[in-house]
């Protein structure tokens, strides 16, 4: 089924669209589509974004290493480097502190009509790809690939399966999860 999938682009567009939609609508439901809520998390004051990125990442990474698991999915990891997570980090972290939104909770304001997210958020996005694009042949050649470490995961790092890995830190996230719910946080 998925190899089928995965000829047909118009269908993965179609799917593509569908899921970001709803990841849009959750992320409003959430919360995190609000700038009030987002810079309270950068002020440590407001831990919504918090818990919907732990739940997201124990979801995800469970259900992910689940289907491989069984066979129906396969990973494809791209190759990284300490150098391509500073760059990467850094514009992500200046956006994020500059705008007060994140490239999934910019989207997901404007469909809501957040106007801030729109004209610094989407228009910002597109300018910061298109300077990146720009500078990306020097960047590549030079600081992108600094400390590559390969399509390395932690599981293959450590010799173990990945069921190794995936549980413990899938029981301590939600223990954190736990922990902030109780808090009050």
């Amino acid at each position: 089924m998925l190899k089928t999938l995965h000829q047909r682009k118009r269908a993965q567009l179609f799917i593509g669209l569908v899921i970001g939609v709803c990841f849009g609508f959750l992320l409003q439901k959430g919360g995190a589509t609000n700038y009030n809520v987002i810079i309270g998390q950068l002020l440590l004051t407001d831990f919504t974004v918090v818990k919907i990125m732990l739940s997201a990442v124990i979801t995800g990474m469970v259900g992910v290493h689940f289907l491989k698991s069984l066979g129906i999915v396969q990973l494809h990891l791209k190759r990284g480097s300490i150098g391509s997570s500073v760059i990467g980090g850094l514009i992500f972290g200046v956006g994020f502190g500059m705008l007060g939104y994140c490239p999934g909770t910019a989207a997901g304001a404007v469909g809501h009509g957040a106007l801030d997210a729109l004209c610094g958020g989407l228009v910002g996005m597109l300018i910061g790809a298109g300077l990146f694009a720009a500078m990306y042949p020097k960047l590549n050649s030079s600081v992108l690939r600094k400390g590559d470490f390969g399509d390395l995961t932690l599981p293959q790092l450590l010799k173990v399966n990945c069921w190794a890995v995936v549980f413990p830190v899938g029981i301590v996230l939600a223990a954190l999860l736990w922990l902030l719910e109780k808090s009050g946080l």
